[in-house]
Formats: structure tokens, C-alpha cells, sequence
């Protein structure tokens, strides 16, 4: 895919997950629906109506630049299993590195979890000395990976979130609003279940993708969201027969 189609591509996805129509559009920059499809149908943006779609839907250049390379040169980091064990062996100095990479500022996070300066530069030592930061003067630092982390799936986060983070993501209630859980069981063939499976996948790219698009937002602007996608073999009548052949042992 070209540059030209992959922007345009990215565009378009910005636009729908901010609930924009071409006609928004149209309404914004004073223009036709129809003009406004044809610019997308033929990609000759002007960087003055690339400026103004994206002030249209509260972005940047670059914030639109950041989410194409999401997209298309796919960068995330895998990081060293003794990088990751050292954050799962801390859950503050992971909780850090963690709030970092969704864009905080380093005084926010102390205050949030009432650091004093010589813990918060302790931690900030440790994750520049890990090579996750580089820590510059002011306790400002600059991230030495992509926003995107890809655990390892045999690794010490990945097992402290089976351990932990699991159970405690599925006791908590599931308020009213902006939260759904829902549990599905069926008989599938495998070419069914493999759909299903590649579309977990793109669910969870998309929600990584708005993530990168909200993060420069400010902290009354947004709040931390958890998504859990499963797919597995399960049959409740399996469960059902196993308490019994165990009852009658």
C-alpha cells in the first residue's frame, strides 16, 4: 500500500473511532458531502484541510503520524525476560513504567502513589538503568521503547497478570455505563472458531490504537479502561461431569 493510501487509511479509521461522518466533515470545512468524499476517494488532501480535519477531531499531525506508523510499521517492543522480571518482581516500579508509557507525567505519578523525591528518583534509576528510560535532568525522562509492549507470552509479567490481575479484573463489578461482560458457549467448527480468533485479534489492535490516539489527553479527559478477549475449547457439561464423576469416587 502506498504512503498516500495508508494516511488516507488511517484517517478514515481516526474519523470513525471519534463517531465522525463525511458529513461532519463537510459541515467543519464548509464543503459538500459530496467534495468531501471525493477528496477521500481520490486522496488530494491540502495540508490546510489535513489541518483541519485533524483539529476537527482534536488531534495533531503527529499525533495522526504516530498512529499511522502503529498501523503499518507495527511498532512495539519485546522486552528481555530479565527486563521483565524486574517489573513483575516490583508491582510499584511496573505500576511506573506501566503509567509512563500511557503518557503521564512523572510528578503525577508520584503523587498518585504519595512517592516522596528520593523514592521516585529510586524508581526512575532503576527503569533507566533497566534501558526501559532514559532519565534526563528535571526527573524527565524519554522512553526507550515504543508505547506498545508485546509480553512475553512464557514470561514473569504475563504470569504475574494470571495470577493476579485476572482474578481481580473478573471480582470487581462491572458498573453501569461505559462496561459489558458477556459470555458466550457454542458448538464451533474450526474454521468458525479461527474467524472469531482473527477477530479478537483486530478488536485488540483497535484498542490499542485509540489508546495511542487518547494519550496525549489530560487526566480529567480520560480514565483507565480493561479489555479481556478469550477464545478456548470449553463445554460447561464437561465441568458438570467431572464435579460428578468426582462426587462419586
Amino acid at each position: 500500500m502506498s504512503q498516500t493510501n495508508q494516511w488516507t487509511d488511517t484517517l478514515k479509521r481516526c474519523l470513525k473511532a471519534r463517531g465522525l461522518t463525511y458529513r461532519d466533515v463537510a459541515s467543519a470545512l464548509d464543503l459538500s458531502e459530496a467534495s468531501i468524499k471525493r477528496l477521500f476517494s481520490e486522496r488530494s488532501f491540502s495540508l490546510l484541510r489535513l489541518e483541519q480535519i485533524c483539529r476537527l477531531m482534536d488531534m495533531s499531525f503527529s499525533d495522526l503520524a504516530r498512529l499511522n506508523d502503529l498501523k503499518y510499521q507495527e511498532r512495539q517492543t519485546t522486552l528481555s525476560a530479565a527486563q521483565e522480571t524486574a517489573l513483575a518482581d516490583d508491582p510499584i516500579l511496573l505500576s511506573f513504567f506501566y503509567l509512563l508509557l500511557n503518557g503521564w507525567k512523572t510528578g503525577r505519578i508520584a503523587r498518585r502513589f504519595a512517592l516522596d523525591e528520593p523514592r521516585q528518583i529510586r524508581l526512575l534509576a532503576r527503569l533507566d538503568k533497566l534501558g526501559l528510560i532514559e532519565l534526563q535532568p528535571g526527573n524527565r525522562v524519554r522512553l526507550l521503547t515504543a508505547r506498545r509492549i508485546q509480553w512475553r507470552r512464557d514470561g514473569a509479567v504475563r504470569r504475574l497478570y494470571e495470577r493476579e490481575v485476572k482474578q481481580a479484573f473478573l471480582q470487581q463489578p462491572f458498573e453501569k455505563g461505559v462496561a459489558h461482560f458477556g459470555f458466550e458457549s457454542a458448538e464451533l467448527a474450526p474454521e468458525s472458531a479461527r474467524l472469531i480468533q482473527r477477530r479478537l485479534v483486530r478488536l485488540s489492535r483497535e484498542f490499542d490504537e485509540l489508546a495511542e490516539l487518547d494519550v496525549n489527553l489530560g487526566p480529567t479527559e480520560k480514565r483507565g479502561y480493561g479489555l479481556m478477549v478469550a477464545l478456548r475449547p470449553w463445554a460447561y457439561w464437561n465441568i458438570v461431569l467431572n464435579d460428578t464423576m468426582a462426587a462419586n469416587r
